[in-house]
């Protein structure tokens, strides 16, 4: 068993990541690889106005969010989310998400170990 406190994950800058725009981005992965062979579970965090692009996922994603507003979305559809709301996006389903113009925003991300994401626009 391993005990993680989010607090002590050290964030990771993910900003310069062709995946992101619009703001600083970072990542603390909480379970990796080296701990599962199953899961991939990080917190991503946003700054107001950072998003990602369009892209989707080799597996089903679950987000959880734990601070601020933010919007996810599919290629017919918005959604502001907030703390507390859990989004289940299925494989290979095109979306994006991140943080409205005016605040923060940080989720979890629960994906498979072996998911691959793949950018779309």
């Amino acid at each position: 068993m391993k005990v993680i406190k989010h607090d002590q994950v050290s964030k990771q800058d993910a900003t310069s990541a062709p995946l992101f725009y619009g703001g600083t981005v970072s990542r603390q992965p909480l379970v990796d690889a080296e701990m599962s062979k199953y899961f991939s579970f990080s917190i991503v965090n946003f700054d107001a106005g950072a998003k990602n692009k369009f892209h989707a996922h080799s597996s089903d994603q679950i987000l959880l969010v734990t601070n601020g507003t933010g919007i996810v979305a599919d290629e017919h559809e918005e959604h502001i989310v907030t703390v507390g709301t859990t989004i289940h996006i299925p494989a290979g389903e095109k979306h994006w998400h991140g943080a409205t113009d005016d605040s923060d925003f940080s989720h979890i991300s629960l994906t498979s170990a072996d998911s691959q994401t793949e950018m779309l626009g």
